[in-house]
């Protein structure tokens, strides 16, 4: 799967709109990550950036994301993790501007790596503070809330990451309704979630 047509099926389905979001693929040496301020529908290969860890441009004509921080930080911090997708999925968005995460009301939860889904600590965009703030909020888990900003989802490889993104954003939906319903939502216990992890390991559903 290539670093395009994954930012191009995002950002058709409004998850990553008016340039927003980003996505990388770990590479020898560091990253290659979406370019800066470009429309996803026009990208071609070469206006893909290789960065190194600490920020060099490698390879490329174009400005890297200016999340490449992001990218860099959780790649240093997560040796298994091969690809990040940052979106701005508008109900996993929206549920970020109240600086809340997912609790375990759906077993799908278990996807994230345990039992929520957290949202990080808020900090500005593009800023190494923003991606220090990921890495924490990433501890033990695959995706964050990134407050006041979107979603990042991590995996063992681009397609993994990308379906962990979707599915972020189809659990706020969900738990979003359940909020404007004045719902409370009956959360599954340590024990349970336990059993789905489990039981999604044996079916070979965690990447």
């Amino acid at each position: 799967m290539s670093l395009i047509a994954c930012a191009q099926r995002l950002d058709a389905l409004g998850f990553m709109p008016s340039k927003s979001g980003n996505v990388s693929q770990r590479m020898e040496g560091g990253f290659r990550i979406t370019p800066s301020g470009l429309p996803y529908a026009a990208l071609t290969e070469t206006d893909l950036v290789d960065v190194a860890l600490d920020g060099t441009v490698l390879r490329g004509i174009r400005r890297p994301s200016s999340e490449w921080r992001l990218h860099a930080e959780i790649f240093a911090a997560r040796p298994e993790a091969q690809a990040i997708v940052h979106t701005h999925s508008p109900r996993a968005t929206a549920l970020s501007c109240a600086r809340r995460g997912l609790p375990a009301f759906h077993y799908m939860i278990a996807l994230g790596g345990g039992d929520d889904i957290r949202c990080s600590a808020y900090a500005t965009f593009g800023t190494q503070e923003l991606a220090e703030a990921a890495v924490h909020a990433l501890e033990g888990r695959r995706a964050c809330l990134l407050a006041n900003h979107g979603v990042v989802a991590l995996g063992s490889n681009l397609a993994a990451a990308e379906i962990l993104a979707r599915e972020v954003e189809n659990l706020a939906g969900e738990y979003l309704d359940l909020v404007a319903a004045r719902l409370e939502p009956v959360l599954l216990t340590p024990e349970e979630m336990v059993a789905v992890t489990a039981q999604f390991g044996g079916y070979g559903r965690l990447a």
